[in-house]
């Protein structure tokens, strides 16, 4: 089956497809989100989505009319045409498709809220919007918006930044209190803090983890990893303590997104090796980062 999926995902027309269902199926999660949990709650999203919202309600309250969907596309345009020539032509074509998307169908569809109960849609609210975050970026696009500033930076010091965007997303709702009730700042900073948890657990691509494999013939081990992806590896010479026999042990660290192509490629070359894998906390030094 994952034989299967690595050659889909090898071809780059079928690939291109199975991204744009990702993006699809996040911005229809997300307009699912705010018209079930968030607008029973008054509750706002982080990102260039909440300012729309939030710029939408002082638009309500002043006995205007501005539309979410228009606010969204107006605000995430100018930061797409620069994130173009600075990150990727491909992740911005993604991204646009996701927060037009996102317009659209908060035009189209029209649900109704499940609970009324502010605990309830605030669990599932911020674990859903996290997932429907986490499924753009792992389809090699993003939401737009502060995940555009967030890759682009990102890309530059090669470590997740979603953390001080949560930090930025605070500030925001601290002037959404301001003006529309304290309560409703404290429950979008626990959504927007759920959010950012289901991210970073679930969008691995600047996360480190070390890899060891300790194997008879360190050859085969090598050509596999090395045909897989695109870093350096360290042999080590070691002697077994139960029978004395030499080993080697194979050193390495990738990206975590990296593991699973990786461990299947060895555990392929050689069925009878033992990995270990642990996180690297700290990674200093040279580090090929896949182009997004």
């Amino acid at each position: 089956m994952y034989e299967f999926y690595q050659k889909l995902e090898d071809n780059p027309k079928i690939s291109f497809v199975i991204s744009v269902i990702k993006v699809l199926l996040s911005a229809f999660l997300q307009s699912y989100i705010m018209q079930v949990f968030m607008n029973p709650c008054n509750l706002i999203s982080g990102g260039f989505t909440g300012i729309a919202l939030f710029m939408s309600r002082i638009g309500s309250a002043m006995g205007m009319e501005w539309s979410t969907s228009f606010l969204i596309i107006l605000l995430n345009l100018p930061v797409a045409l620069f994130c173009a020539k600075a990150i990727s032509k491909r992740f911005v074509v993604l991204s646009a498709i996701q927060f037009v998307s996102v317009s659209v169908f908060l035009t189209i569809f029209h649900f109704e809220p499940f609970f009324y109960d502010v605990t309830v849609n605030l669990l599932f609210g911020g674990i859903l919007w996290g997932f429907s975050c986490s499924l753009a970026l792992t389809s090699g696009g993003s939401t737009g918006g502060t995940d555009f500033i967030a890759q682009y930076v990102a890309k530059k010091i090669h470590r997740s930044i979603f953390n001080i965007v949560f930090y930025f997303n605070c500030c925001m709702y601290i002037a959404y209190g301001m003006g529309f009730g304290w309560i409703y700042c404290a429950y979008s900073i626990i959504f927007q803090f759920l959010s950012t948890t289901v991210i970073n657990k679930t969008y691995k691509r600047y996360q480190r983890v070390s890899i060891e494999v300790t194997c008879k013939d360190p050859k085969i081990i090598i050509d596999a990893f090395m045909s897989t992806v695109r870093h350096g590896m360290s042999v080590i010479e070691c002697t077994g303590a139960f029978k004395g026999e030499k080993y080697y042990i194979c050193k390495s660290t990738i990206s975590a997104f990296e593991l699973t192509p990786v461990c299947h490629a060895i555990e392929k070359a050689d069925k009878n090796c033992l990995i270990n894998v642990y996180r690297s906390l700290s990674f200093y030094g040279n580090f090929f980062e896949k182009p997004i």
